[in-house]
């Protein structure tokens, strides 16, 4: 491995032209050995859609979001609470959300697993989150584990039900290339469940991920600005007493995106994962435009729009030095650290010198 510094990681993205937040993500140039993969995937999906007829209730797209809890910054002053919680960060997170829409514009319920207990009674745990709370927490195959048991499974025995079938009806999950879905073990249980992984090319998600073209980033947002404003109430709080307003802010923002069955539609069409009605071809243009028109419209609908927390691009000026002091401490915990060249997908060895810009 070698080490990455901040510094390096700056003039690496500027030279680059990239961003670690973007409302055109899916507009950007790949690297060509990417384009060609995120193509082929593409092509794969649609081909998969076509071939084994798979209705859009049974077409999903699944991806995990990671909570981690500073317990030092927690128990500073107020301003420093604010950056207590994060969704990037080193050593074991202190909660993982998996997050699962449908083609057809559906949420299914996400799985929260939280470390640590006790677990809040049944009746605090929103209808829209599965939870579960264990000391150690889970690894990762558990959680996939989980997720299939407890979420697809009974999505898909629901369909089977309602369509007067005895069995659960086949299903495509689009995902990405982690370690975690593409083990053994996960992957039986998959298969057991009647579903086909969509395994996005490493490299590719930003462009071929429905949850990344608007879902994501306006949840990672939401969750910043609810926990902003309730940080001056937190110090002291351990993470057991911290999961209840967590749980409230999921069951928010789930609730929010389950009125939005079009943006979730359209997230899909974006992500090239559905071909687009009239077989239009793919344009890079239109569908950073589109992208665009679905980030505003979900972070408006979740009261995050023009905020500090909200993508590039929506905050003021007057949030722009906030808004740099975030950029920078997002890439103080992306970079600093042991990675390997082989991380740096698409990108030759020559790319990776630390050269001036």
């Amino acid at each position: 491995g070698f080490k990455i510094s901040y510094e390096w990681a700056v003039r690496f993205m500027l030279r680059h032209h990239l961003s670690p937040h973007t409302r055109r993500g899916v507009a950007h140039p790949l690297p060509a050995e990417l384009r060609g993969n995120a193509g082929a995937f593409m092509e794969f999906a649609q081909r998969q859609v076509r071939a084994q007829a798979l209705p859009r209730s049974m077409i999903a797209a699944v991806d995990e979001l990671s909570l981690f809890l500073d317990a030092e910054v927690l128990g500073g002053d107020g301003r420093r609470r604010e950056s207590a919680l994060q969704t990037v960060g080193n050593g074991e997170p202190w909660c993982e959300l998996v997050l699962t829409v449908l083609a057809d514009g559906n949420v299914l319920p996400a799985l929260l697993v939280s470390r640590g207990r006790p677990q809040p009674p049944p009746a605090a745990v929103p209808d829209c989150i599965v939870l579960e709370a264990k000391e150690d927490g889970c690894d990762d195959d558990e959680i996939m584990e989980l997720w299939a048991a407890r979420v697809w499974r009974k999505h898909t025995e629901c369909r089977g039900a309602g369509a007067g079938g005895t069995t659960s009806p086949k299903g495509m999950l689009v995902l990405d290339c982690h370690r975690t879905h593409l083990s053994e073990e996960v992957l039986a249980v998959l298969s057991s469940a009647g579903a086909l992984p969509a395994v996005i090319p490493a490299g590719c998600s930003s462009r071929s991920q429905p949850l990344d073209v608007c879902v994501k980033g306006a949840l990672k947002s939401f969750l910043h600005k609810k926990w902003r404003e309730r940080a001056g109430q937190l110090r002291g709080a351990d993470a057991s007493a911290l999961l209840q307003p967590l749980l409230g802010w999921l069951g928010e923002a789930l609730e929010v995106l389950g009125r939005c069955p079009e943006l979730i539609r359209k997230s899909f069409l974006v992500a090239g994962v559905l071909p687009r009605p009239g077989g239009d071809a793919a344009s890079p243009g239109r569908d950073g435009d589109e992208q665009e028109e679905l980030i505003s419209a979900l972070e408006e609908r979740l009261s995050i729009a023009g905020s500090p927390e909200s993508s590039p691009g929506c905050a003021g000026n007057d949030d722009e030095d906030e808004e740099d002091e975030a950029g920078a401490e997002a890439l103080h915990r992306l970079f600093e650290g042991e990675s390997e060249a082989e991380s740096f997908y698409g990108f030759e060895e020559a790319d990776l010198e630390l050269g001036d810009v």
